[in-house]
């Protein structure tokens, strides 16, 4: 089994970007031309290596190497960008690796990509790419190629090697548990649990019992085993259930204008552990979006596009007025679902807004924007 965080650091230190690895300071596929360069990298990667792995390591410097860590990213519908964009797809998958100097909430983020041995091309135009084109890795640089002059990288030995230098083993589980339960969660209620005899996760949060049911909220749950963030959030309200071989997360979000607020399900994650050492994470989105007056939702969307004008301005702002701005990411989130389709540029013109000055709108600002990222890759 491979400890995932030993895999970077064996990447990080043994190797420079080459035709089976990348790194990078952040992705944003929030945007087309962000969408447009993973995918490009994604393309030119599967290309490069047919027969092996090939990794993008996201939340690293690039000249110093010095890993500074991203948001945690909790997409599980990135498989459904790469299949729209890409023919052949290749099989991707997206981790949120834990580090330890790294803030809270903040991870590495590792792109797997397995190739499915034919050749990867855009599908479609997206922004300066051409659909058709095929990408290629030459050394740290991933190019358009013509197919005809496209030789395979021998890269095979090189990934084996380093994925076996990176195997987990029972001191690393246990110093991870350990640290886990006793030291960065030791004020809130944590617990863990060993599957099929070889996957150890851990969870912890804080604890609400609401009639027979049991919630937590600041929710951080992790396979040990291979160092992987399963979830994360600093808001949402959670459920767990669990038996000997899977762990089903059930994740609710709460919503709705002013003080009048409500709790409705977002997602359905199950974890489910094989007894042939590995294991599959099926996703369901459960999100029906709450549906308000128009005439009330003209009035707050205006306000909270007045108010981010000021703070564009650096105008000031009352107490009253700062609890407003705390709410309109969430307000535009509702607007958006509501139909008014301007509300979610202004939640992406916001991110540099809120990120200098307003650190609690900051953080409803990412929980709005993860919300919005599950829903449009679901449709």
């Amino acid at each position: 089994m491979i400890n995932k965080r030993l895999l970077i650091k064996n990447l990080l230190a043994h190797n420079g970007e080459n035709s089976f690895y990348d790194k990078k300071r952040s992705i944003d596929i929030g945007i087309k031309e962000g969408k447009a360069k993973f995918l490009k990298h994604v393309c030119a990667l599967a290309n490069s290596n047919p027969n092996n792995r090939s990794f993008i390591v996201i939340g690293v410097t690039d000249a110093e190497n010095h890993i500074v860590g991203v948001d945690f990213f909790d997409d599980s519908k990135i498989q459904n960008l790469v299949n729209a964009y890409l023919h052949n797809p290749p099989l991707i998958i997206y981790e949120n690796i834990y580090f330890p100097n790294l803030p809270e909430g903040k991870v590495i983020g590792l792109v797997t990509i397995s190739s499915s041995g034919k050749i990867c091309s855009l599908r479609k135009n997206i922004w300066k790419y051409w659909g058709g084109t095929v990408f290629v890795r030459e050394g740290s640089i991933s190019l358009p190629k013509d197919t005809d002059s496209m030789t395979n990288s021998l890269n095979e030995e090189a990934v084996q090697a380093i994925e076996l230098s990176a195997q987990n083993n029972i001191r690393l589980t246990l110093d991870a548990v350990v640290d886990f339960i006793h030291i960065r969660h030791r004020d809130l209620e944590s617990n863990y649990q060993v599957f099929r005899d070889q996957f150890v996760v851990c969870w912890a949060g804080v604890q609400k019992k609401v009639s027979d049911q049991l919630f937590y909220s600041r929710v951080d749950i992790e396979l040990i085993t291979e160092e992987v963030k399963l979830f994360y959030s600093a808001l949402d309200e959670v459920e767990i259930q669990l038996n000997d071989h899977s762990l089903e997360i059930l994740e609710y979000i709460r919503l709705g204008l002013g003080r009048e607020k409500k709790y409705y399900p977002l997602e359905k994650t199950e974890i489910v552990f094989k007894e042939n050492g590995s294991y599959v994470i099926e996703t369901k989105l459960l999100f029906s979006p709450p549906l308000f007056d128009q005439k009330t939702l003209f009035h707050v969307f205006n306000n909270a596009k007045t108010l981010l004008q000021r703070i564009s301005d650096e105008g000031s702002f009352k107490a009253s007025e700062l609890t407003e701005i705390d709410q309109t990411p969430e307000t535009l989130l509702l607007c958006f679902m509501n139909g008014f389709s301007e509300a979610k540029d202004l939640l992406h013109l916001a991110k540099p807004l809120l990120k200098k000055s307003f650190p609690k709108a900051y953080v409803s600002l990412k929980e709005s924007l993860r919300v919005l990222r599950k829903v449009q890759y679901n449709n």
